[in-house]
């Protein structure tokens, strides 16, 4: 008995099986696979479609992004408005543009333009919260465009942390300066929009202050004559401005003269360093002792 009921429980396994392998084979039937891929590849074409179509809107709207971008600038370059403008409203048309391009492309890609922004809405929230330093930026440089405490070409210092240069470029977040020994330094907006700075060129005319000290038995008089005539017959002065030659002061071994004159922006360097060595050889000429430090050393 215990044979025949093992023997009948091999046969319902393997009628189990069989029926298994049939169901298997009902599925894998040619009818069934051409019905499967008819139903699936209109879905993957269309999806290729799709593909396709976005990264052509993509290729183009970048050609389109250049051009536009092109021609907003040949509009404010024909327009009146600041260089440091025209460059902060160029970053912006190209975040701006490129955003609208992103967004263009993955609508494409069948993604529902709201919830695109419901998403950016969200992000730039919580961006914003961890980017304030960034969006403090972005309001310094709206306030230096406003109210212009410099301009593309002047030359600022810097005073919090000592920068000074030319001022290159201004960006949405960040102010380029040109070193007078061609270093590129980068300062945040917010920074230069909520510290004090010194504008040295936003003027047209600059003063040139000399100061030289002579001993006490040198002849005042024949020292500032010879200084007079030094800075009249210098060449970059501006005629009809103020020039002076005074003693500044009795130091403790000089007689501190102090010479002034008025020259343009872009000659104060070279008139600063041009008189300072004709004093020098003047006053050598002449006789008149410029007082120095010394030393004795006595061996015993």
């Amino acid at each position: 008995m215990e044979g025949q009921a093992t023997h009948w429980g091999i046969l319902e396994d393997t009628v189990v099986d069989l029926a298994q392998i049939e169901e298997v084979g009902k599925l894998a039937k040619p009818g069934m696979l051409k019905r499967y891929l008819e139903e699936f590849l209109p879905h993957l074409g269309d999806f290729a479609l799709r593909i396709l179509i976005a990264v052509l809107i993509y290729l183009i709207g970048k050609k389109l992004v250049k051009w536009l971008r092109k021609v907003f600038r040949g509009f404010l370059e024909r327009s009146s408005v600041d260089e440091g403008v025209r460059q902060f409203l160029d970053s912006c048309a190209k975040i701006a543009l490129n955003f609208l391009l992103v967004v263009a492309v993955v609508n494409q890609l069948g993604v529902e333009t709201t919830s695109v922004v419901a998403v950016l809405g969200s992000a730039g929230l919580a961006l914003g919260l961890a980017l304030q330093g960034s969006l403090s930026n972005f309001a310094g440089g709206v306030l230096i465009l406003w109210f212009k405490p410099f301009k593309v070409g002047d030359y600022i210092k810097e005073d919090t942390h000592g920068n000074e240069g030319t001022v290159s470029e201004i960006m949405i977040f960040y102010t380029k300066l040109a070193t007078v020994d061609n270093k590129v330094v980068v300062i945040p907006n917010g920074v230069l929009a909520n510290s004090s700075l010194t504008n040295v060129t936003q003027q047209d005319m600059r003063r040139v202050d000399l100061y030289v000290g002579i001993s006490y038995e040198a002849d005042v008089k024949k020292a500032k004559k010879l200084l007079e005539d030094l800075i009249q017959n210098e060449p970059t002065r501006v005629e009809g401005e103020d020039m002076s030659v005074f003693v500044d002061a009795l130091s403790d071994s000089s007689v501190d003269l102090g010479c002034r004159l008025w020259v343009t922006a872009d000659d104060y360097w070279k008139a600063k360093w041009r008189l300072t060595e004709q004093i020098k050889e003047i006053f050598d000429e002449n006789q008149i002792e410029i007082p120095y430090n010394h030393l004795t050393v006595s061996i015993k």
